[in-house]
Formats: structure tokens, sequence, C-alpha cells
């Protein structure tokens, strides 16, 4: 009995060790599955980032009072009290500009025609944390329509998109009588790429004189508001403005072109067509 105490011992202790080590084996296998999870999930954490915004199309604003041709204003407002506009005031002129220019017509006894226009721009930069400068833009150019239509007192008010005037524009119409006359409403607003432009023209005949007509002041907010546009380009090297009608791939030979190709085959003793 007394030696085969030790024996016993002996197989004990050897039963054993496989268990402990399948015990060790698995327990090493678990930790480190759970070290693999860890890393897998924490690895994206680690990487994410936020895609970047769009850089803002345009840097610079044109100078207001230049955004508009001289003979563009003459024709608008004839009698203009400064021809070359009033600015506006801006604490920041590369990210807000405007003109403005009025004026009475007098008649005698025909009456007077008075006209208002101005002309506005507002420049959106690009932010990481509110978005492109087109996508403010675009938040603010229905802001802005929005403005147009709540005009306070306004009759027989329309809105409707306008065609060919930056990448958006809209315009807004309307009657208001105010200092005792009648007068006609225009507004026009227009997005081209980061920048809202805003004109703004009207008119109203005094002493007897005839209303304008609603399609001729509408005629004239257009045509100021795709000079307007096109000085947005300018300002920033020039180049065409979304909405811009592109020129010919083909053109016709000019009357110059004309007149030389004759004058040389008149030379040369052939005739031309």
């Amino acid at each position: 009995m007394h030696r085969s105490a030790p024996r016993l011992a002996r197989i004990l202790a050897c039963a054993a060790v496989p268990v402990m080590l399948v015990v060790a084996g698995c327990s090493s296998d678990s930790d480190g599955k759970k070290d693999d999870a860890s890393s897998s999930s924490a690895a994206p954490e680690a990487t994410k980032t936020e895609p970047a915004v769009a850089p803002a199309r345009f840097a610079e604003l044109p100078d207001p009072c230049k955004s508009v041709t001289a003979k563009t204003v003459k024709s608008l407002v004839p009698s203009a009290k400064n021809k070359s506009g009033i600015r506006g005031k801006s604490s920041d002129t590369a990210a807000r500009g405007g003109c403005s220019w009025n004026g009475l017509d007098d008649n005698g006894v025909k009456g007077s025609q008075y006209r208002w226009l101005d002309v506005g721009f507002t420049r959106f930069a690009s932010d990481q944390s509110l978005g492109s400068g087109s996508e403010r833009a675009e938040a603010d150019y229905t802001k802005q329509i929005a403005k147009a239509q709540a005009a306070e007192g306004a009759k027989k008010l329309t809105t409707a998109p306008v065609g060919s005037i930056g990448e958006a524009a809209t315009k807004v119409t309307y009657d208001l009588t105010k200092t005792g006359e009648d007068f006609r409403y225009a507004t026009v607003i227009a997005r081209t790429g980061n920048v809202v432009v805003t004109v703004n023209y009207n008119g109203a005949g005094y002493a007897g004189a005839k209303v304008p007509s609603a399609s001729d002041i509408l005629a004239g907010a257009e045509k100021a508001a795709k000079e307007a546009v096109a000085a947005v380009a300018a300002a920033n090297g020039g180049g065409e403005p979304s909405g811009s009608p592109k020129p010919s791939t083909s053109p016709k030979p000019s009357s110059t072109a004309g007149a030389e190709a004759k004058a040389s085959a008149s030379a040369s003793g052939k005739k031309t067509s």
C-alpha cells in the first residue's frame, strides 16, 4: 500500500496535465478573438472622416455700380439723379454689394415718368459645417423669392421661372399703389454658382402720365439681371456664366470677309456668286 501511493500520485498528475493545457489553450484563443474583434470595430472610427465640401465657384463680386452698362442704365432710368449709381453700404464688399439709380423724367404738360433700378449681390463661401457655396446660395435664392412675394400691398402678383439667366432665375411681378400713384414692379432673382443676384425695377407715371406697361418693366428687369450675372463671371476671370447661349461652332462669314473675297476674285479675273 505504501509503495503504490507514489505511483498513484504520478498517474493523477499526468492525467491532469492535458486538461490544464486544453483549458489554457481555450482561454488564449478566446482572448485573441476578443482582441481581434475589438481592434476591427475600433478601426473604422479611427479612419472615419467627413467628405470635403465642394469649393466655391466665384471668389469675387463685381463692382455693383458697373455691373449694368451705362447704356442700359440710361434706357431704364433716363433721368437718373446720379448716372454713376448710388452705392449701397457693405462691411464686406467681397460678400455683399449693391447699387441703385432713380430719377424723374419730366415731360412738362405730358406728365412725368419715374423709374427706380437697383442691383444686389450676395456671395457665399464654402464651409465645412454649413455646406458648399452653391448649396448656401441655393437656400438664399429661395428666401429672396419668398421675400419678393411678401411685398406689402402687392396686387396682381405673379411668380414664374425665367430662362437663360444664371443657373436658375425667377421673376416676381406686381402692382403697388403708393404716394397716390400706381406703380409697376418687377423683381428678378437669379443664382449663378455661389452668388445670388437680385434686381428690382419699378416705375410710375406722374401728373397724368400713363403708368408704364408691366411688360416693359419686366423686360427692363430681365435685361439688367442678365448683365449683372455676366458681370459676376467677368469679375472672376471671364468665361460664360451658366445659362448663357453658346457661340455657334460654324459662324457665317462676315460681310467684310465676303467683300474681301469678291475683291480678290475680281483681281484674279474670276467671277463670284
